[in-house]
């Protein structure tokens, strides 16, 4: 069973920081590119970064340009998402999903989490 697992929200302070964690199975992680992306109350999702199945590239939303890290462990089928710096706009459930190329487009991606939550109270 293909599945990608996240872990790692919650809730903290502005300015403060959280690591997500995204667990795969059932599939060659280190076939895949990565991408993390967020839905906020009555907003529509959208990108927040990705990474290549390499780690070589990566790509970045605007808003969090600076303050998240997208990295990747690929012998330990985990992908992860360092935010610094959080601010209450950032508050949302991020998904990990993977993707068989590259992309800031959630179309491309075929595999998806369930989400975890991130609060950041002001």
């Amino acid at each position: 069973q293909v599945q990608l697992v996240e872990s790692g929200g919650g809730l903290v302070q502005a300015g403060g920081s959280l690591r997500l964690s995204c667990a795969a199975s059932g599939l060659t992680f280190s076939n895949w590119a990565m991408g993390w992306f967020r839905q906020a109350p009555g907003k529509e999702r959208e990108f927040v970064a990705a990474i290549g199945w390499s780690s070589y590239i990566t790509r970045y939303a605007d808003s969090v340009k600076g303050r998240f890290t997208i990295s990747r462990d690929n012998a330990k089928n985990t992908g992860y998402l360092q935010m610094n710096s959080l601010e209450p706009e950032d508050t949302a459930v991020y998904y990990c999903a993977a993707a068989p190329t590259l992309g800031i487009r959630g179309d491309l991606y075929k595999v998806w989490g369930q989400g975890t939550q991130v609060t950041v109270s002001s």
